[in-house]
């Protein structure tokens, strides 16, 4: 090969090398941010992920997703929130709670983020309104102060001789003073004495649970949390262990042995916030996408748990029953 058709190549190549990496930059990079771990919520991203080619985005064609996870610890949320934002990602998708769209919030005014959560997004100030959110956030919300009123109602449905309810809260969540002031108001309204206990470590749950039992609780509702998720096998089996009859936020806790569960349906939660990103990288912004509210609400109980405890469930209770785990 003569010389200059050699330097000639080298130098196309060269010039082609920045193409084809503007090329790539060209695909939209988003970021994820969530509370929990990968191990345990893979389904769950998988679920994303859905959500994102129903809107015409695939991972790895189309699309880059960038993942951070705050493994259980809500004070690394910032951190990873900040990271995303220098990536200069097209998208936040803050997921497992409102912790981390609170924490992306924070990070940035520009960047648009879609969250999920179950807590009331009006309330922690995320947005101005469900209908018109206003700013760069929108998402998906499992139902608010609604929702812990009903778990409420049903656990008393359930047990209606308890006079005694443990609410277990995680201090550290940015929503547990305002979950508990709504489960407060709907146990004055029913009539029903609850006491809130708080656990925000694997250490502090041992101790609470041996609490509850010298408290002799009639029943416990453990509030939606992502360390409680994270610890959801720990927790249930403190629960069996001390023959408290305990209601859950999701399906998982009953599939690990909890006696019930009343909640979102979370795989649909983080589909939705998928189809809510894609609508975003084609151009809607989030000031304009109302909060969607979760319509697939699911009871969900394990007989053999009940059977462990005693308890029988009501013909007309198993009725509203979704879903029924032997």
């Amino acid at each position: 090969m003569r010389r200059r058709e050699f330097v000639g190549r080298i130098g196309m190549a060269a010039l082609a090398w920045p193409l084809a990496a503007r090329a790539q930059r060209t695909i939209p990079f988003i970021g994820f941010l969530n509370s929990g771990s990968p191990n345990e919520r893979a389904h769950l991203v998988e679920a994303f992920r859905q959500g994102l080619k129903e809107g015409g985005y695939v991972d790895g064609k189309n699309l880059a997703i960038e993942y951070r996870w705050a493994e259980g610890r809500p004070d690394l949320l910032p951190k990873l929130a900040a990271e995303l934002v220098e990536r200069k990602v097209a998208v936040i998708a803050a997921t497992g709670s409102l912790a981390p769209a609170i924490a992306a919030k924070s990070a940035t005014k520009a960047i648009p983020i879609i969250f999920s959560g179950p807590e009331d997004p009006v309330k922690l100030g995320l947005v101005a309104s469900l209908s018109h959110p206003g700013g760069n956030v929108t998402g998906v919300t499992g139902g608010g102060a609604a929702l812990h009123r009903k778990r409420l109602e049903i656990l008393k449905d359930l047990i209606p001789g308890a006079t005694r309810i443990i609410y277990l809260q995680n201090p550290n969540n940015p929503d547990a003073k305002a979950a508990a002031y709504d489960i407060m108001a709907a146990a004055e309204a029913m009539r029903a004495h609850v006491e809130v206990v708080s656990a925000s470590t694997e250490s502090e749950l041992d101790t609470v649970f041996a609490a509850i039992k010298q408290m002799r609780a009639d029943a416990m509702l453990v509030a939606i949390d992502p360390f409680f998720t994270t610890r959801r096998e720990q927790i249930v089996a403190l629960a069996a262990r001390h023959r408290i009859p305990a209601s859950y936020s999701f399906r998982e806790f009953p599939v690990a042995g909890g006696l019930m569960s009343y909640g979102p349906n979370i795989s649909e939660l983080y589909r939705q916030v998928g189809l809510y990103a894609a609508r975003v990288l084609k151009g809607s912004r989030p000031a304009d996408l109302p909060v969607l509210q979760s319509t697939k609400i699911e009871l969900i109980v394990n007989l053999k748990t009940a059977k462990q405890l005693g308890l029988a469930f009501p013909r007309d209770f198993l009725a509203r029953v979704d879903e029924v785990i032997q």
